[in-house]
């Protein structure tokens, strides 16, 4: 009985050492998690203060009404912007009427495809 019991000990030795190795690696994904969110959650702030810096009222909700059907353009505009900014090619803020244009831009650049029926 005393070999059953030290292999039960042994084991159940195991199976508490891999118990607390999970809960301190679940432990690391989560601070983890939570630090990359803080860095997201500031680098939104710091783009969403460039951009009232740079832009008038009316291009910025022009910018968030067409985020709501196309994030991935406006994400993609935002950081144009803020580029050309920090470039020091842009002169005064971007008003509606040359943020148009500059939809009109990247939205020609995008390739169309046409599918024709016989």
């Amino acid at each position: 009985m005393s070999d059953l019991d030290e292999i039960r000990q042994k084991r159940m030795a195991e199976l508490q050492a891999q118990q607390a190795a999970a809960q301190n690696q679940m432990q690391q994904q989560a601070a983890a998690q939570a630090q990359q969110q803080e860095a997201q959650r500031q680098f939104e702030a710091q783009k969403k203060q460039m951009l009232a810096q740079i832009m008038t009222p009316e291009a910025r909700n022009r910018l968030a009404n067409l985020k709501l059907t196309k994030p991935e353009l406006v994400n993609q505009i935002e950081l144009q912007l803020i580029q050309s900014a920090q470039a020091g090619s842009l002169r005064g803020k971007v008003t509606d009427d040359q943020l148009k244009v500059l939809l009109r831009q990247i939205a020609g650049q995008k390739r169309e495809i046409k599918i024709t029926r016989k």
